[in-house]
């Protein structure tokens, strides 16, 4: 009995404790500074990338001049007044360039085999989508800073406004934050570049509404009544998208 005991003793002495398995975490715990600096760790990524590769922000510079060149030559044969159709063509240039933008978001990941990366980085979802949206609203804002100049220098239109300005931000500010989330639904599919405007151009219909009538009321020199009317709808639907994208973002890669 005594030596059994012994023997026993000795294999349990000279057996290598068995691991405890468990299953593998990704640590997203740090606070809100750890989320801020996660977040701009991804925008940061894409604008060193666009720095580099320069395919993004030049395409959508290009673009945004020869649009606003071929309104411009176009609407001087028929139009008296440029004053009346500057608004319109503003966001029309603003709507397709920023698609350029969006379509190289997540496309481009998709292309450099670097998506899966970044779905596996221990940080939450919602950063990778505030990021982006992030980096995204950098490039069409200085887009825009390209695109106001040509229309002062084509239509002679001075749109150079606060209010404007303004209502130019909140605007790019919802479009960006819809566009996002939909070049994150499209970033696989095949045809994702005709998909993308298809998916995002009539959800934005009241930006380009809301903003058309903004810049008409401001160079039109009307009342702020209506102004702040339309201001209201922009920031409303900045507050509801955003919201909303921050919600769902996580559920577009449930799959991946």
């Amino acid at each position: 009995m005594s030596i059994s005991l012994q023997t026993e003793q000795e294999e349990a002495r000279n057996t290598p404790p068995k691991l405890e398995s468990r299953p593998a975490q990704m640590r997203t715990e740090g606070g809100f500074g750890t989320y801020l600096s996660k977040l701009w760790a991804i925008a940061i990524k894409d604008l060193r990338a666009e720095i580099r590769a320069k395919e993004i922000f030049s395409t959508m510079a290009a673009f945004s001049v020869l649009a606003v060149v071929i309104f411009g030559m176009a609407f001087d044969l028929r139009v008296p007044n440029p004053v009346m159709i500057a608004p319109g063509v503003l966001w029309v240039v603003v709507l397709f360039t920023g698609i350029l933008g969006l379509n190289r978001s997540f496309g481009a990941e998709v292309d450099r085999g670097s998506l899966a990366a970044l779905l596996l980085a221990p940080l939450d979802r919602s950063a990778l989508y505030f990021g982006k949206m992030l980096a995204n609203l950098l490039f069409l804002l200085a887009a825009e800073l390209i695109i106001l100049p040509a229309i002062l220098v084509i239509f002679n239109v001075n749109v150079f406004q606060p209010w404007i300005l303004v209502g130019l931000f909140l605007g790019t500010l919802g479009y960006v934050s819809v566009g996002t989330l939909f070049a994150a639904l499209a970033a696989n599919a095949r045809a994702r570049e005709s998909m993308l405007p298809i998916l995002l151009l009539p959800v934005m219909l009241p930006i380009f509404m809301a903003g058309v009538k903004i810049t008409a009321i401001v160079l039109d020199n009307r009342g702020l009544g209506d102004l702040q009317r339309w201001l209201m709808i922009l920031a409303v639907y900045d507050l509801i998208f955003i919201t909303i994208a921050f919600l769902v973002f996580d559920l577009i890669w449930e799959e991946a």
